[in-house]
């Protein structure tokens, strides 16, 4: 089939490359352009870009797709079907009109469960026990497009946000190349999804990471996994920024200590902090222009025990 491509970060170059290891062309790849990244903000290509020019496959990258003359070029390609995976911008009616075929979606959740831009945060957030992928046909509503594919898988539980993304645009990639030959020939047809069961998520900004002690420990421990790598899971300790990278409830902690008391170790001996409900025990952490350091040896240099973090 004749393919043009949509997507940027890392994970989307697993469904790139499955495209072309099963044969199919791709007449373009269409990402984003690159951008200021790093402490030297340094002009940076998106991963997607970099993949398709060492598979020697054209690269288009357009400000956007809402520019007259970029929707022509689109349609100058004669595409059969278009694939997106996390390409970053919505598409309107006329650029989804293009392809006979229309544009295939991964989206890694259930859908209809954590549509929108952060759905595997979502689902740790929400304390799913499975999660997995979809695969989807867009219509010009958000991830709300009718199902050609989903695979189940379970979510344990200490998965992170980062791994489990990659993790499942792998699988989605793989259901992706099996489901484009019948979908094509007309065997396997997309399926409607059930709007009144959906649940959407938020774009996360820096300050979701900022750790709310009162929160109850479970809540909080999630948070550092959800928010894996990005934005992360910060306090403070002392006035000093500190990240947090691992931790585990401790439930049956019951005291009336404020939150975010320093009450001192836990079993794995790392800082036993009080929450809203239940306790939490810093096993990893991360200070402020350090590398990151388990949460006992952290503890061996504090002195302050009945301190308070973020203060």
């Amino acid at each position: 089939m004749r393919i043009i491509f949509l997507g940027s970060p890392q994970f989307a170059v697993h469904p790139l490359e499955a495209l072309v290891a099963a044969g199919h062309t791709i007449a373009a790849v269409i990402t984003q352009p690159d951008r200021p990244a790093g402490r030297d903000r340094r002009l940076t290509p998106p991963p997607v870009k970099l993949a398709a020019q060492a598979l020697g496959l054209p690269v288009l990258q357009p400000e956007s797709l809402r520019d007259p003359a970029v929707v022509e070029q689109l349609a100058a390609l004669r595409p059969d079907v278009g694939v997106v995976a996390a390409y970053g911008e919505i598409l309107r009616k006329n650029v989804l009109a293009i392809p006979p075929l229309g544009y295939l979606n991964i989206h890694p959740s259930l859908l209809p469960l954590h549509r929108g831009p952060t759905p595997v945060a979502g689902a740790i957030m929400a304390g799913e026990r499975e999660t997995g992928v979809s695969v989807m046909r867009l219509d010009p509503g958000m991830d709300s497009g009718p199902l050609l594919a989903q695979v189940v898988v379970p979510l344990p539980a200490d998965v992170r946000a980062g791994p489990l993304t990659d993790a499942l645009f792998q699988l989605g990639a793989r259901l992706l190349v099996e489901s484009l030959p019948p979908y094509a020939a007309g065997e396997l047809l997309p399926q409607a999804q059930d709007h009144s069961l959906a649940t959407v998520t938020r774009l996360l900004k820096k300050a979701d990471g900022q750790l709310d002690w009162a929160l109850p420990a479970l809540v909080i421990e999630r948070v550092t996994r959800a928010y894996d790598p990005w934005p992360g899971a910060h306090t403070s300790w002392h006035g000093q920024p500190l990240r947090l990278l691992r931790a585990v409830v401790h439930p049956d902690w019951a005291g009336a200590e404020q939150p975010g008391t320093l009450l001192g170790h836990g079993q794995a001996g790392g800082p036993l902090v009080a929450t809203g409900s239940g306790a939490l025990e810093l096993l990893e952490l991360q200070p402020a222009g350090k590398r990151a350091m388990a949460g006992a040896a952290w503890l061996a240099g504090v002195k302050d025990h009945g301190g308070l973090f973020g203060q």
